[in-house]
C-alpha cells in the first residue's frame, strides 16, 4: 500500500511539474509576466557612434572614458560627447521644442527611470541642443555699449 501511495505521488509531482513547465513557456512565448523593458524614442541620426546593443550596455563607460580625456587631459573630441547624444536623440514635446531631463520623455530619462539611476550630466550640461546661434550685428548700438562697459572697467 505504501509503493502505491509513494508511486502516486510520484506521477502526480511530474505530471503537475509538467505542467508547470508547458504553463511557463507558452507565458515565455507571448511575452506575459516577463518584466517590462523600456522603450527608448529613436534616434535622428543615420546611425549611432557605436551599435545599439554595446551602446544600451557600455555608454556610461564612454562618457566617463570621454570626460576624463575632455576635463582631466584637455582633449576634446566631438565622437563621444554629451552634446552631440543630446542633439542626436532630442526627444519633442507637444510645441515642436526638445524637451528637458525635467521631462519624463526625455531619452536619458526613459531608461534611467526605469532602472532607477540617477544622473547629474544635466546639473552642468544643456539636456537639449542649444537653438542655433544668431549673428551679432557688428555695428551700431551693441559696439558702443561694449566699448563704453570696457572704458569703464578699466578706470
Amino acid at each position: 500500500m505504501r509503493a502505491l501511495r509513494n508511486i502516486f505521488a510520484a506521477t502526480l509531482f511530474l505530471v503537475g511539474a509538467a505542467v508547470l513547465s508547458l504553463a511557463s513557456a507558452a507565458r515565455a512565448e507571448d511575452g506575459a509576466g516577463r518584466t517590462p523593458a523600456p522603450h527608448p524614442p529613436r534616434a535622428q541620426g543615420e546611425h549611432c557612434v557605436a551599435d545599439t546593443a554595446f551602446m544600451r550596455r557600455n555608454h556610461m563607460l564612454m562618457m566617463f572614458d570621454h570626460r576624463k580625456e575632455a576635463v582631466h587631459q584637455g582633449v576634446r573630441t566631438p565622437q563621444f560627447s554629451l552634446a552631440g547624444c543630446v542633439s542626436c536623440h532630442a526627444v519633442k514635446g507637444e510645441d515642436g521644442k526638445p524637451v528637458s531631463f525635467a521631462s519624463e520623455k526625455h531619452f536619458c530619462r526613459s531608461c534611467h527611470s526605469y532602472a532607477a539611476v540617477q544622473i547629474d550630466c544635466f546639473e552642468c550640461h544643456a539636456s537639449r541642443p542649444e537653438a542655433p546661434k544668431q549673428a551679432v550685428d557688428a555695428g551700431g548700438a551693441d559696439i558702443d555699449k561694449l566699448a563704453a562697459y570696457l572704458r569703464e572697467t578699466k578706470q
